[in-house]
């Protein structure tokens, strides 16, 4: 099953949504991770970020969620500077940063998204538990609500993730290595999930290293070695060439 979606609204909106990232470039220390690196996407797709270890996906994702300053460029979301908007952005970390062994439900984990919305010291409404279950209900885990979250499976730690994004009500989503570590039914059960959320109108975007899968689940592809090599349709961009560009004499460059 191919995603190919067209829609280019958001689902809480009735505007169109654009991410535009002009010559972005950013550096740990001394070392360039990312240079020249322009796009842009509108809500309603799915892009995959692909490239070799190294190649500066989780940077430009962690650039892009406003927790790295870049050298120089611009990353704007809906004509404006990105930080204006954090409460419409999630960032989805890689699973295996995360301390799974935190005394936290799943319920808990889910509610932390809506503290952007409401405040750290305000009570919840109505509204907000309502949004907290929705989310949960979204990703299909309001059975697993209670649990601790070191309970869960690697599919299932990842949903609890994608629930508190939606209980934020973000518009964009950034997943690093969203499909890493998952068996084969979670990786299908989670690709259908991201599908489902840019038809409905957000914008996806994931590291993704599974080339032989990027077809099936991504409209868009950003193929990158510290600089862009090309950026577009997975129809027009996921070439063989493109591919070989890409990972052609892949070096030990900053992650």
């Amino acid at each position: 099953m191919s995603a190919h979606s067209t829609h280019d609204t958001c689902a809480h909106c009735e505007h169109h949504h654009e991410l535009r990232v002009d010559g972005l470039a950013v550096s740990y220390r001394k070392t360039r991770a990312l240079e020249n690196v322009s796009f842009s996407t509108l809500c309603g797709n799915a892009l995959a970020l692909v490239g070799p270890n190294g190649a500066g996906k989780s940077t430009l994702l962690k650039a892009l969620a406003g927790l790295l300053r870049p050298d120089c460029g611009t990353i704007l979301w809906r004509g404006a500077p990105i930080g204006r908007w954090s409460r419409e952005i999630a960032y989805l970390p890689q699973r295996e940063s995360v301390d799974w062994n935190f005394p936290i439900t799943v319920r808990g984990v889910v509610e932390m998204g809506r503290y952007p919305q409401v405040g750290w010291w305000r009570g919840f409404k109505s509204k907000d538990d309502q949004a907290v279950q929705s989310a949960l209900d979204a990703v299909e885990i309001s059975s697993l609500q209670h649990r601790q979250i070191r309970e869960l499976s690697g599919g299932q730690q990842q949903r609890v993730f994608l629930a508190r994004a939606l209980a934020q009500e973000a518009h964009a989503l950034l997943l690093d290595e969203p499909f890493t570590g998952l068996d084969r039914p979670s990786q299908e059960a989670l690709a259908a999930t991201l599908r489902r959320l840019a038809a409905e109108g957000r914008l996806v975007i994931a590291s993704h290293h599974d080339l032989k899968t990027v077809e099936s689940i991504y409209d868009q592809v950003l193929l990158l070695r510290r600089k862009m090599i090309a950026f577009g349709t997975v129809a027009n961009t996921f070439s063989k060439e493109n591919i070989a560009t890409t990972y052609r004499e892949a070096g030990k460059e900053v992650a």
